[in-house]
């Protein structure tokens, strides 16, 4: 059996078609709001909260039965009907370069979404390879607890101290021990993080 390929993509701007105005369709559309994905979906009907996002024009709604012309151009597919052969139309209708998530046919996609979450620029994401979604949701809420909210603020700290390392510090060596030394627990769970910073900058550079 082959394995699946780990990727984190970069959907902002991109076009998503999302087949389906259901609940599953719902929550996919969600998160793929969140990425910056340009969304359109194709439903005769929709949720309420899909009509809302509709109105405020955070998606395009069209509002009929699917046609294969309305996977043009479209980066990533989602066929999340409650019809499993329209679901299967919407594979069978897409290019060979176009990724499909056919949500009733896990085998049949060329992708699956991981039980995620993310704590501001940290993202976990714990899939089982679709052995058992329910325990990748458990060992999900697992990490939730341990990863805790100071994550996002930390992870600013580091995304930031990262770059002015980069550019300001020349010595080989300087730089991987200040690369190493900010991801410690000392800054983690520091409450003067760029105080600590510097001191630590002076004590390494003599």
């Amino acid at each position: 059996m082959s394995s699946n390929y780990p990727i984190m993509l970069r959907l902002e701007g991109k076009l998503v078609v999302v087949v389906g105005g259901g609940k599953v369709a719902e929550r996919k559309i969600s998160g793929l709001l969140a990425s910056g994905a340009r969304v359109v979906m194709v439903s005769p009907e929709a949720t309420e909260e899909l009509q809302r996002l509709s109105k405020a024009e955070n998606i395009e709604w069209v509002q009929r039965s699917f046609c294969v012309d309305d996977l043009k151009c479209a980066f990533m597919i989602f066929a999340a009907t409650n019809d499993k052969v329209l679901n299967q139309l919407v594979k069978d209708s897409a290019e060979p370069y176009q990724l499909v998530m056919v949500v009733d046919d896990p085998d049949g996609s060329d992708f699956h979404l991981p039980s995620s979450f993310q704590r501001g620029r940290l993202s976990i994401s714990v899939s089982t390879g679709g052995a058992s979604p329910i325990l990748a949701r458990k060992i999900r809420e697992r990490l939730k607890q341990e990863f805790d909210e100071n994550y996002e603020d930390y992870l600013e700290f580091l995304f930031v101290k990262r770059k002015w390392i980069i550019k300001e510090v020349t010595d080989a060596v300087l730089k991987s021990r200040l690369l190493t030394a900010i991801t410690s627990d000392e800054f983690l769970h520091s409450h003067d993080r760029e105080g600590d910073f510097r001191q630590l900058y002076r004590e390494l550079s003599f």
